[in-house]
């Protein structure tokens, strides 16, 4: 009963509770909460108090900024639960291969990150935090209120306490494993005939190329892309397939960082985070997110550092929110590709965007592509047309990346072609991908 009071408490402070009249406001706000929080965490965080030793909460900006690597070899002194890092694996590694993802440790949900870049993290949720979150993505993410009916599906690697605890009174939830063959999967959604679809864009891919065939038809009431980039080349046909947006949750294992509004714009919930904005283009407007949560205790995330590469909105959303809009999620950090520049061999920066917009300006006949870099003198495109199409696709490719390569003043790389093949499961899909080290 305290954990229903705590989730509607929440979902009515996220919905109309949490009102400012312009963002002077809003960062005053936000001011004091982060106070209030480095307070606490000093008290109960081993780790961050030795890191924020003889720096006042008040200059809590000048605290030494973290990363993953960091946040993990001091996992132990970090938490305030007395957790280590040891039994957290072990109880994440127990779930994910028995697949039931129920159990607790000491009353605090285990989660296990993807570690797409090879280097797999541990989220830990107390039970308050827990109703928090609920309350906030069923305000933010939810349409039609609380109390209307809905039956969500939702498609993941791994399920969770955390997403489970989405199920309130009448809203009904039901896990899809991804690592489930599709057309059991598919026969499932058939059955249980959802109006909520949350799922990586791969897989919403995959359900609309299914509903294009006949073998699905069903028609969902909202679509939210997770956990991958949404590729413009996705979110055009998965659109154009269902007659909707596709909305987003920037959700990730330090935290709900985003989520779209009515007009289909990715906001960042700046009511629950701090985002400071490490410029990496200001011409156009990227940045990598620095993240300070004020509200999460047992796993405090305090200037944190993502990996993410972020593009700011060049204008405000018409929604009027004060929050900051997103223009696009492009990727990783480690996938920004490296050429070496024609006059003296030093490395350009080319954005993962670059890449995607010249492969789709080259035809619009590619239904799926992917670009891995194996090496600064190696490319390769892999990429799959409509049935019937007849035209010279690799020519057209290589001379739109030409174009690119030559207007950023780089060696072109040498292009290889292959054919598509992806199935959604363990990993996740990136379009354009740096498979070496700098």
């Amino acid at each position: 009963m305290k954990r229903m009071r705590l989730v509607i408490t929440h979902y009515i402070l996220t919905k109309w509770g949490r009102r400012w009249k312009n963002r002077t406001e809003l960062e005053r706000w936000q001011e004091k909460r982060i106070r209030r929080q480095v307070d606490k965490v000093r008290l109960h965080s081993k780790f961050y108090r030795e890191q924020w030793a003889g720096i006042p909460s008040a200059e809590w900006r000048s605290f030494p900024i973290i990363e993953k690597s960091r946040m993990m070899e001091n996992f132990d002194e970090l938490n305030t639960a007395g957790i280590t890092k040891e039994q957290a694996f072990a109880e994440a590694y127990e779930a994910e291969n028995s697949r039931d993802f129920k159990p607790t440790l000491q009353g605090v949900t285990v989660g296990l990150s993807s570690g797409t870049s090879g280097n797999r993290g541990i989220f830990l949720v107390g039970e308050e935090e827990q109703a928090a979150w609920t309350g906030t993505v069923l305000a933010k993410l939810l349409p039609g209120g609380l109390w209307k009916r809905a039956r969500i599906a939702f498609f993941l690697r791994a399920n969770s306490n955390l997403y489970e605890s989405v199920k309130q009174g009448r809203l009904q939830f039901r896990y899809f494993d991804l690592l489930e063959p599709l057309p059991q999967l598919l026969a499932r959604m058939k059955e249980y005939r959802p109006d909520i679809w949350i799922a990586p864009p791969s897989m919403l891919r995959l359900l609309a190329e299914a509903q294009h065939s006949g073998s699905l038809n069903l028609t969902p009431r909202r679509m939210i892309a997770v956990a991958e980039v949404l590729d413009p080349l996705d979110r055009q046909h998965i659109e154009q397939t269902f007659g909707q947006k596709v909305h987003q949750a920037y959700q990730c294992t330090e935290g709900f960082l985003g989520s779209t509004c009515s007009h289909g714009t990715l906001h960042l919930n700046e009511d629950i985070v701090h985002i400071d904005k490490e410029v990496l283009d200001g011409e156009s407007r990227r940045f990598v997110p620095v993240v300070t949560d004020f509200s999460r205790t047992v796993q405090p995330i305090i200037r944190y550092r993502l990996n993410d590469i972020l593009t700011e909105a060049a204008e405000p959303c018409p929604c009027g929110s004060l929050y900051t809009a997103i223009e696009r999620i492009e990727g990783r950090c480690d996938d920004i590709l490296y050429l070496p520049h024609v006059s003296d061999g030093h490395l350009v920066t080319v954005f993962p965007d670059f890449i995607t917009r010249a492969v789709l300006a080259a035809s619009a006949e590619i239904e799926h592509y992917r670009a891995i870099q194996h090496s600064p003198q190696e490319l390769e495109i892999s990429y799959r047309t409509r049935p019937g199409s007849n035209e010279d696709t690799e020519r057209q490719i290589a001379d739109e990346l030409t174009r690119l390569f030559n207007r950023l003043s780089c060696t072109p790389p040498l292009l290889t072609f292959s054919a598509y093949s992806f199935v959604p499961g363990r990993l996740k899909l990136r379009r354009v991908e740096r498979g070496w080290k700098l």
